[in-house]
């Protein structure tokens, strides 16, 4: 009964998911957030501020209005789309709740904790994630908006879990009945769930930086080349840059997220370790669980030092986080599926 009850919620939380996500399309699309003008399209008389490049060049920054180039009215004006974001927002939230009452019902019918295979470890790190994002987007609405990704990216995960991943509530296998799996293993789910967040930040990020950088490029050649200068219109990803904060907004909120995941995955790391001892005799026993583990600590590791460094900070601090995270994805799927060790409990055979 209480397996059948959970397994009902998360598909009401997927369903609360998508539902929102649609939401924040529709205030992503429309709403008032800052947009970085697209300079040909735009006279110096219409700019109100200028965002100021990485590279020092002044990029021109207009309201985007209510009215497109053509003086068509879009079909959702800015205050009804931002109505529509916070009724997203809300409905993210039921779902959230839907999505923690889903582990509620699963350890009851479980008589355990709810991450004892990997079928549930996604699941509740799915559930931090969207924890971890709906404390920002409450304290920063700026920012709502980019719900629409981190909403993707946990029904993306969400459902691959119900269709791949999808194991029958039970008890725990012998080696992993210890109250080491409570520490441990939460710390893991956690960390993931931060990160995963973490990675849709700093893709963001990414596109940005990268828009900002080909918008002041163009910034340049408009003034160089005068009247002979020829529009080269932006390419997707860049178009979704649009609707994005400031690049160096986005990256601080990355960073500010892998950041808080790194110390609790190396408290992860250290308890696995002094687990292992207890288990098997050894703190480490290089089984591929843990190696990529340590890969993916090392990865971020190495995000935080380059994050602090003037020359790597911003585009290669960027894409090291990303690596961290397909770090992350062998280590979840890659492991469990291709090769077996130690840590073969996955519970998909």
């Amino acid at each position: 009964m209480y397996s059948s009850i959970s397994d009902g919620l998360m598909v009401a939380a997927v369903l609360g998911y998508i539902v929102a996500m649609v939401g924040y399309a529709i205030e992503y699309a429309f709403g008032r957030q800052g947009v970085v003008a697209r300079i040909a399209a735009r006279t110096p008389r219409q700019a109100t501020k200028v965002l100021v490049a990485t590279d020092g060049t002044e990029i021109p920054v207009v309201d985007d209005g209510e009215d497109d180039e053509a003086g068509h009215r879009p079909p959702v004006d800015a205050g009804r789309a931002a109505m529509i974001g916070r009724i997203a927002l809300g409905v993210q939230t039921v779902a959230a709740a839907a999505h923690a009452a889903c582990l509620v019902f699963r350890s009851l019918a479980a008589h355990r904790v709810p991450w004892g295979n990997m079928y549930e470890y996604v699941l509740t790190a799915c559930f931090i994630a969207t924890v971890a994002w709906l404390v920002v987007a409450y304290k920063r609405s700026s920012v709502r908006h980019l719900g629409l990704f981190v909403s993707l990216v946990v029904a993306i995960l969400l459902c691959l879990d119900a269709a791949k991943l999808y194991a029958t509530a039970g008890p725990l296998v012998p080696a992993l009945n210890s109250y080491w799996l409570i520490i441990h293993v939460s710390a893991m789910t956690v960390a993931s769930g931060l990160f995963m967040v973490g990675f849709v930040t700093m893709s963001l990020y990414l596109i940005q930086e990268r828009r900002e950088h080909a918008l002041a490029v163009e910034a340049r050649a408009r003034r160089t080349d005068g009247d002979d200068y020829v529009e080269r219109p932006l390419r997707f990803p860049l178009t979704l840059g649009e609707r994005l904060p400031a690049a160096e907004s986005i990256e601080r909120l990355g960073f500010r997220l892998h950041a808080l995941a790194f110390p609790i995955w190396t408290f992860a790391i250290m308890c696995g370790a002094i687990w292992a001892e207890h288990a098997w005799g050894t703190y480490w026993n290089w089984d591929p669980k843990e190696t990529w583990s340590f890969i993916a600590w090392v990865v971020y590791a190495a995000f935080l030092h380059a994050r602090a460094t003037p020359s790597l900070r911003g585009r290669w601090s960027g894409w090291i986080a990303i690596v961290g995270w397909a770090v992350m994805m062998v280590n979840l799927f890659g492991v469990n599926f291709v090769v077996t060790g130690l840590h073969s409990y996955a519970g998909v055979g």
